[in-house]
């Protein structure tokens, strides 16, 4: 298949179909006729859809009438087309003639012309077409209303900031396994392979690559000696203060990065249990547990019902990795704009304070319950823990003292570019 017309039919499968980026991607990937363009399918692809609705503004100022349901293909090629013009290298005209050449090549030849044409317009008047649509906030920053709203209640004072990096392109981030190395010496391997890096600034066993690269190009990869994490993500192993002999739950554990990064920071655990509910993303979790040379107890159930799994004994650490809107990692997923609604948050938080209920009861007096999530939304952070502490009276805020983020009334907040990582948010709760 045509590159464009790839990047195209990705585009369509997220924005009109509802499918993830994560399991479109690798399908066009796999139908490419050049196997040696599946970087420039990625930039169009990931591109098209973190400027979508910027873009697909400038369509309709541009289109005499929308294009019918089903020519939703030629919308989207039209879309590549103009983000091609707009935010790539590639010369005009060769944006502009390979996007009429991928219309044609999905037989809709009458379409043609009609790109031709307004791609040649948009080129003539990019100025002003984007000074015309950029005066609604929404498309300016090509983020849905709802959570440009939300942004905007939440953080009055870096909403904006927080747009920007949403659209910004995130660092690749390795995680050193401390098990088989350290990471002084990996940075040194990097250096040898010519591949510029520096230690992450708060992760301990964080590089930060100064440009991201295939996995199969880092030094050692497949010997599980590294992974490929972002530093935010790699703060929870140290916040749940873990020792030998413990218990461990890893709720929602899927794909396993912290589950394997406790393993790898304290390997004389009693047991990790690594539950999800998706049997097909816990084989994501044995895959990462074998290539880093590690083991845990992996369970696939439905966390919020422990009955139908929990063994009847206490756990000492208790990792609660909510499903979440996934609004701090936008950078990463430019395809949540598109999938995630607003209807979507309060069911979440529902499903939140659900699992807290469920899993508290499992926790050890002393013991220590991690909630962390890759939101930047209050109802499913602060609002979500002061809900659970003002109602659980055996429950006790543990402060977090950190140099990252910043320190909310309960729990610590990680905004998207904080110190380069992406949007987390801590809480740690111990049982009293």
């Amino acid at each position: 298949m045509n590159v464009r017309v790839a990047a195209a039919l990705a585009v369509k499968r997220v924005s009109w179909d509802g499918q993830s980026l994560s399991r479109v991607i690798p399908k066009v990937l796999a139908s490419l006729d050049d196997a040696k363009e599946a970087s420039l399918l990625q930039e169009i692809a990931y591109g098209t859809l973190r400027w979508r609705l910027q873009l697909a503004a400038v369509a309709t100022l541009l289109l005499n009438k929308p294009l019918k349901e089903k020519d939703a293909d030629v919308h989207c090629i039209l879309l590549v087309g103009l983000y091609q013009l707009f935010y790539m290298r590639t010369a005009d005209h060769a944006a502009v003639s390979q996007t009429v050449n991928a219309v044609k090549l999905i037989n809709k030849p009458w379409a043609s012309g009609l790109i031709n044409g307004i791609l040649r317009q948009a080129q003539r008047d990019q100025d002003a077409l984007l000074e015309q649509v950029n005066q609604q906030a929404h498309c300016r920053w090509s983020h849905p209303k709802w959570l440009v709203r939300c942004l905007k209640r939440d953080w009055p004072e870096q909403w904006q900031q927080i747009l920007a990096q949403n659209n910004a392109r995130p660092p690749m981030v390795l995680r050193v396994n401390r098990l088989q190395g350290d990471r002084d010496r990996y940075l040194a391997e990097l250096e040898q392979c010519g591949l510029a890096a520096q230690p992450h600034e708060v992760a301990p066993e964080g590089i930060v690559l100064k440009q991201a690269v295939a996995a199969d190009q880092l030094p050692r990869f497949q010997a599980g000696v590294v992974a490929i994490q972002d530093g935010a993500a790699q703060l929870a192993t140290h916040l749940l203060d873990l020792a030998p002999a413990q218990r461990v739950l890893d709720a929602c554990a899927a794909p396993g990065g912290k589950t394997c990064h406790m393993l790898e920071y304290q390997p004389q655990l009693e047991m990790l249990q690594a539950l999800d509910i998706d049997e097909k993303r816990t084989d994501r979790i044995q895959e990462n547990l074998q290539r880093l040379h590690l083991n845990a107890q992996l369970t696939v159930a439905d966390a919020s019902q422990p009955e139908q799994w929990w063994d009847g004994i206490l756990y000492d650490r208790i990792l609660l990795d909510a499903p979440c809107s996934a609004t701090g990692v936008i950078r990463r997923h430019p395809d949540i704009k598109s999938l995630r609604k607003a209807s979507d948050i309060d069911a979440l938080v529902k499903a939140q304070n659900k699992l807290l209920l469920a899993l508290w009861p499992l926790l050890k007096v002393g013991g220590k319950l991690l909630y962390t999530t890759c939101s930047i939304l209050a109802a499913e952070n602060v609002a979500q823990i002061k809900h659970f502490l003002a109602t659980n009276k055996n429950a006790n805020e543990v402060v977090i003292t950190a140099t990252w983020g910043q320190k909310m009334s309960v729990g610590h907040q990680i905004l998207p570019g904080d110190q380069g990582m992406d949007g987390f948010y801590y809480a740690c709760l111990v049982k009293i």
